[in-house]
């Protein structure tokens, strides 16, 4: 059965008020674009975004924090936005720092259906507060929960009409574990294949996981930091 849509807007307009959203990508690699383009023109509010980054004021999830539709962030990274900053030492945005490691796997054990697990990552720290601690061999240990959302928005290179998709490069670090964590999926790509051309052996994400997938027409990849040679 064909996944393919045109019409994203309809699609997004099943976002709830209150909804827990995951957003993929890298930094401002491999995120979904014209996803995030369509949540700023639903409106939709009170949102909970899982996410490696927030973007930067203009682009990414940066926008959605200006126009106000982000209730809580849960991240890793967040220090190229201005916006988050203020709105973060205002009170205005709730938000759970994690570390990177951690984020990730909590996000897998959510798309593999384990509840919790234990890692030493933010032990001693105030990552630690109001968590359960075990100790195994004599190292302590952190209880962290898996992660889950109402709907997982990725980006990926290529995807045949059944859903398959492959990512390149940095788009692979947080997009393909969060396919599998959302219990609706929605996949950007930047070309449609049909379905067999695109080598089993080669495929990241099953289609097995995604509910609906869209061909951006252009993506921007903007870089966070451009660093030349003098």
């Amino acid at each position: 059965m064909s996944k393919i849509i045109t019409d994203l807007d309809a699609v997004v307009a099943q976002v709830k008020n209150g909804d827990t959203l995951m957003l993929g990508g890298f930094g401002l690699s491999g995120i979904p674009e014209y996803s995030i383009a369509a949540l700023l023109r639903s409106g939709v509010k009170n949102l909970t975004c899982i996410s490696n980054n927030a973007g930067v004021d203009d682009f990414g999830i940066g926008l959605m924090l200006q126009t106000r539709q982000v209730k809580k962030m849960i991240s890793s990274y967040v220090g190229e936005n201005a916006e988050f900053e203020r709105q973060l030492l205002s009170g205005e945005l709730e938000v759970e720092l994690i570390p990177q490691g951690t984020l990730a796997e909590r996000i897998r054990a959510g798309g593999a259906g384990i509840p919790a697990f234990f890692t030493p990552a933010g032990v001693g720290t105030e990552v630690a507060e109001g968590k359960e601690t075990r100790e195994f061999e004599g190292k302590t240990y952190l209880m962290e929960h898996g992660l889950t959302a109402d709907f997982a928005f990725v980006k990926a290179w290529k995807g045949d009409a059944m859903g398959n998709l492959i990512y390149k490069g940095t788009a692979r670090n947080f997009n393909p574990m969060m396919a599998t964590a959302g219990k609706i999926v929605v996949a950007e790509v930047e070309e449609i294949v049909p379905v067999g051309e695109l080598d089993p052996n080669h495929v990241h994400t099953p289609g097995i996981y995604i509910n609906y997938l869209f061909k951006g027409d252009q993506y921007e990849k903007r870089i966070e930091q451009k660093t030349v040679s003098p």
